[in-house]
Parts: C-alpha cells; structure tokens; sequence
C-alpha cells in the first residue's frame, strides 16, 4: 500500500527519517525489501510560462509542506503526515 505523506518541511522530514533509521551516513535507504520511499519535496501547481524563453509569467502555486510517497509499514508516529490527494503528482508503478 503507497501512503502519501506531507511533512512540514523538508527538516522534518529529515529527523523523521533518521529517527525511523531510514538515513544513516547522510544517505537514505529508499528501496529495500520492505519498503520504497519517493521524495517528492515541494509540490506546485499551475503556473505560466512563456513558451519562447521559460520565463515564469504567473507563478505556480505552491503546495504547503514536504510531500513523501512510501510503500511499506508506516514507522510508528507517521500516520499524523498522512493525507489523501485526490489526484497524486506521482505515484509508484504499478
């Protein structure tokens, strides 16, 4: 099951991950045999750009928080970043 998770920000993220041992060395373990962890980070939305330079004519909006997608046995104390998007920005392959 893929359980959609926003964090506050990024450093809580962080901490979370470290204190569940999904990060040691600065490095996370995002793909093992029990779990998959995609960092999605900062989500936006919308937006105008000018097809001829790129540049931005009306920002996007920005999505509060630090989105995570995970797949596996949620770490004790995850299910309060829980959310259910309606149309997720990514997902994992089926």
């Amino acid at each position: 099951m893929t359980h959609f998770l926003r964090f506050p920000n990024a450093y809580a993220w962080t901490a979370a991950a470290i204190e569940a041992g999904f990060i040691t060395d600065d490095t996370l373990a995002a793909y093992t045999h029990d779990r998959a962890i995609d960092a999605v980070g900062t989500i936006t939305r919308g937006g105008e750009y000018d097809p001829e330079t790129g540049d931005v004519i009306v920002a996007p909006e920005v999505l509060d928080g630090w989105h995570i997608n995970f797949a596996g046995e949620l770490p004790d104390g995850w299910e309060q970043y829980a959310v259910s998007p309606e149309r997720p920005v990514r997902v994992f392959a089926a």
